[in-house]
């Protein structure tokens, strides 16, 4: 039998509810971790198992001053390891990028970069650019409320990796 939880699509819910919940919070936001849990596990609290297979659960309690795209934060994903009971995971992280496909000549540009995966495979990664000043003047102060996502293949190997590592990683190892 099919899990639910752990189809592309339940990772594309769940992407998006982690879209809403970081632009929620505006920003120059330190990185945020969520861990994926089937909503049957938290039927009680959740809804509508079947509309939302996963539930998110912010990972409290990251290192104080890890920055996105840091050693530091590569270092602490390479140290997770999720317990069975999690689905999968999602970090969020702001990102300074130049847009290849301008040439040479391309501006850097500063985004959101959502990576997810699941223990079934599933993986997905999502770009948010965010707003220049000339757009936001161009287009109102509303502009930053527009979400416009970008992804594709291939986007955040090395992020990709070490979240599935963290879901393959025996949560009891050194314990004892």
């Amino acid at each position: 039998m099919n899990d639910p939880a752990q189809s592309h699509q339940a990772l594309n819910r769940a992407m998006l509810e982690a879209v809403d919940f970081v632009h929620a919070e505006g920003w120059d936001a330190q990185p945020t971790l969520f861990g994926l849990v089937p909503s049957r596990l938290l039927a009680d609290q959740v809804a509508d198992v079947e509309e939302d297979p996963l539930t998110l659960v912010v990972q409290e309690g990251l290192p104080e001053g890890i920055t996105p795209g840091s050693g530091e934060l590569l270092d602490y994903l390479g140290r997770i390891a999720w317990p069975g009971e999690v689905a999968g995971a999602v970090l969020a992280q702001e990102i300074v990028f130049r847009d290849s496909s301008a040439g040479a000549e391309s501006e850097t540009y500063r985004a959101r970069l959502f990576s997810g995966v699941l223990r079934s495979g599933a993986e997905l990664t999502l770009l948010q650019r965010r707003p220049t000043e000339a757009e936001l003047e161009e287009r109102g102060p509303f502009a930053e409320d527009e979400i416009d996502l970008r992804g594709g293949p291939g986007v955040a190997p090395g992020v990709i990796a070490l979240l599935r590592q963290g879901l393959e990683q025996d949560p009891t190892f050194g314990e004892g």
